[in-house]
């Protein structure tokens, strides 16, 4: 069952889950920032385009 394996498990895992959910929520932050002239000036998405 879930709840006995989270509470064996969880203080191997919190870091993990911990960082990730940073991660997640900075990298969030950063795209809603990018309006779409932003996207078309950046050298990035000029290189990595598909079409």
């Amino acid at each position: 069952p879930w709840p006995v394996f989270f509470r064996r498990e969880w203080g191997r895992t919190w870091p993990f889950l911990a960082g990730f959910a940073t991660t997640g929520a900075i990298i969030t932050k950063i795209t809603a920032g990018f309006t779409e002239e932003d996207l078309k000036n950046s050298k990035f998405v000029q290189a990595h385009k598909k079409h």
